[in-house]
């Protein structure tokens, strides 16, 4: 009997720190914007390093959907207002149930049987399911993907060993209660794939089976969705340079942009650019919030530094692509109380004080360059920079004129990102 015991602490233990872990790795997403990611990765950065130098394992590290390039595709932003949808809902759902299976054992109310169980036996896990599958979308690493499925497993093997429980201390009534009710899914929903159930072997064998197809079925839909991803992006490649646009209204810029750095990399005998490397450049606002996830261009970049966690964090949830357009000067305008084109014209990143500039219509961008090579230290072009197996070192950046192609100021970055050696997306 003591033995038993142990092994049903054991296992929910196991479970429970397997979904805490989960739920560290995806909330990297708040905590590498707050004033405590150096504690964050003090920890874990040593696992994603260790990850990243491994060709096994390196893809855990990588992402899956764009996370700094706006959605360019109708379906990839209906994939990210979905991420915000499941994280809101799942964290509701999630919070109503937990409230009041608390404030009934306070209470005494009994078994809950009202609100969201009258239909589902575990809504609580279901709730988070859904904000975990919410948060693997709006922070799309793999690792976190794969630690979702790893969740999903635990999470049902949680709700078996709960009712084994409860049938041997409630016995015909929770049988009964089994019966008109579904575990994760409303009963009739769960009725129709019953057929699924039948495909696996009988007791650990069909166990197994069903775990590495849930492992499967949600890494496969990762790799999947990236595929999707980089098909969908605007690049334009010209000799050995690369260019995406992170914002697809800004497609129409590349070409010109692309002329005008192959230019200077042709023409200048100090470039920074070589022949016989290969660049990958992101195409921006000058002013672009999350430019440090690719170099380091000081000051802005540096979100963990600004102590603007909260609404960094509810823009990226609630807003899912206005906190990738708002530039730094609105926030700035709204906090002095003055007009976001005077604030930005006196403030302009790039340097341009021109009071007939229209800030809605400004030819002038960023492009950030960062050099890329195969593990055997080929140059990459085209879509190969964005390789899961590539190496990207940071070069410099450069403020063009996409009109006219005119370069008007560029600077050399450090060999690091924002956050320094830590992995960040490359789409």
């Amino acid at each position: 009997m003591a033995a038993g015991r142990f092994h049903n602490w054991a296992r929910r233990a196991a479970a429970q720190g397997g979904i805490l872990l989960f739920l560290v790795l995806a909330l990297e997403f708040v905590i590498m914007i707050s004033p405590f990611a150096f504690f964050f990765y003090a920890v874990f950065n040593p696992i994603f390093k260790f990850l990243e130098g491994h060709a096994a394992s390196k893809w855990l590290t990588a992402f899956f959907l764009p996370h700094m390039v706006l959605p360019p595709t109708v379906f990839l932003k209906a994939v990210r207002i979905l991420g915000s949808a499941l994280f809101v809902a799942g964290a509701l759902m999630f919070l109503s149930c937990a409230i009041q299976v608390y404030l009934g054992k306070i209470l005494r109310w009994g078994a809950a049987e009202k609100g969201l169980y009258r239909i589902l036996r575990h809504p609580q896990y279901a709730g988070l399911a859904l904000l975990g599958l919410g948060m693997a979308i709006l922070w799309p690493r793999f690792i976190v993907l794969a630690m979702l499925a790893v969740m999903l497993i635990l999470y049902y093997a949680l709700a078996r060993d709960e009712e084994k429980r409860m049938l041997a201390q409630y016995g015909e009534r929770y049988a009964h209660y089994m019966e008109r009710t579904g575990m994760f899914a409303p009963r009739w929903l769960e009725t129709r794939l019953s057929g699924v159930r039948k495909l696996l072997p009988v007791g650990a064998a069909g166990t197994a089976v069903g775990s590495f197809a849930v492992f499967g079925l949600v890494l496969g839909a990762g790799f999947a969705l990236r595929e999707v991803t980089l098909v969908s992006l605007p690049v334009e490649t010209g000799n050995n340079i690369t260019l995406v646009s992170i914002l697809p209204e800004d497609e129409g810029r590349l070409a010109s942009s692309l002329r005008g750095i192959l230019a200077y990399a042709q023409n200048e005998t100090d470039s920074m650019l070589l022949p016989d490397k290969g660049y990958l450049g992101y195409l921006m606002p000058a002013d672009y919030i999350m430019q440090g996830l690719i170099a380091d261009t000081g000051g802005p970049s540096q979100l963990h530094q600004h102590h603007q966690t909260p609404t960094l964090i509810a823009d990226w949830i609630l807003h899912p692509f206005a906190h990738l357009r708002r530039p730094p000067s609105a926030e700035m305008a709204r906090m002095h109380g003055v007009d976001p084109a005077v604030a930005r014209r006196h403030h302009c990143p790039v340097g341009i004080d021109d009071p007939a500039l229209e800030c809605a219509s400004c030819p002038y961008r960023r492009v950030i360059l960062v050099e890329v090579r195969a593990g055997n230290q080929q140059p990459l072009t085209g879509l190969g920079c964005l390789s899961i197996w590539a190496e990207r070192l940071p070069v410099c950046y450069v403020d063009i004129d996409t009109v006219t192609g005119k370069i008007v100021n560029i600077e050399r970055v450090g060999e690091g990102t924002a956050w320094h050696d830590v992995p960040t997306p490359v789409m």
